[in-house]
């Protein structure tokens, strides 16, 4: 058993990492709430983008943008939505796993990936995996911009318009509540046919320029607010995810406490009841 000091000194680093635990907690805490108020903040402009393009799409169902045209799959390109920082429990490995998955079924298919990397993680990731990076983003901090994605939104819209590209994947977290983020890999490209249920019928816009040149740039600008709205959703679910790693980290440190002081005391008692054991009998040697 090892000695008192030492048992001590444990206590001592496991109660200082505590600390810390704790502090990360609670600045994640303070965090998520502001990343919750501004990924709310922005959910109405891409449901209102969406929307719009339901209303284009029903208006003119002669006209099929490029964008919404289906064609035969050999090339595709992920768009890898991931966090710049660590200790966030399983919230990168749990999307890497689903996108691995993704990939292995097109690799299956002898379908080629293009990826592009939103995050340190997701970086380190495609390096690791020998995938072909075609643009990569770091360091967007806990406010994305969106001016700071449509850098690499555009590579891909370009990719796809060369006919490069034959679809566009997201890969990101989806943020369910506080205590839920669940990865998800949908397509964005081509674009399905919107059908919302409150387009109950078809009407129209007046137009300024031709509807096919505002259909096209909506189209783009839909693209590349669905990946920054991924990026929004992302830092809520980071956050989420590292005060739940935290507080768990905190609360094993607390168990961890517990078991070291039943310790130190068992080891305390038994030097106490040899060093009793030693004065008796020293005593009686004496007597």
């Amino acid at each position: 058993m090892a000695g008192a000091k030492e048992i001590r000194t444990q206590i001592k680093s496991v109660q200082n990492t505590r600390k810390i635990t704790k502090a990360m907690e609670m600045v994640a805490a303070s965090k998520m709430r502001k990343a919750q108020e501004n990924m709310e903040a922005t959910r109405p402009y891409l449901k209102k983008v969406k929307e719009v393009i339901a209303n284009l799409s029903n208006a003119h169902p002669e006209y099929r943008h490029p964008f919404m045209v289906e064609r035969p799959v050999k090339r595709v390109g992920m768009i890898l939505v991931t966090t710049d920082r660590g200790l966030c429990g399983g919230l990168n490995v749990n999307l890497f796993r689903q996108a691995l998955k993704t990939m292995k079924g097109w690799a299956d298919q002898n379908i080629e990936i293009d990826v592009c990397a939103i995050g340190s993680k997701g970086v380190a990731f495609v390096k690791r995996g020998a995938f072909n990076p075609v643009a990569e983003i770091t360091g967007l901090g806990d406010r994305p911009k969106f001016v700071r994605v449509q850098g690499a939104v555009k590579v891909m819209l370009d990719a796809f318009e060369a006919g490069n590209l034959d679809e566009i994947w997201i890969a990101r977290n989806d943020f369910v509540n506080s205590m839920t983020q669940r990865p998800v890999i949908e397509r964005i490209l081509p674009l399905m046919p919107v059908d919302l249920p409150e387009l109950q019928h078809r009407w129209d816009y007046i137009y300024e320029p031709e509807s096919k040149d505002v259909l096209d740039l909506l189209l783009k600008r839909y693209v590349a607010a669905s990946v920054h709205q991924a990026t929004i959703e992302n830092v809520a679910c980071e956050m989420s995810a590292r005060r739940i790693a935290m507080k768990n980290a905190s609360d094993n440190a607390g168990g961890l406490i517990r078991d070291l002081k039943l310790k130190y005391n068992k080891a305390r008692q038994a030097a106490i009841t040899q060093e009793i054991a030693e004065i008796v009998g020293g005593a009686a040697a004496v007597g």
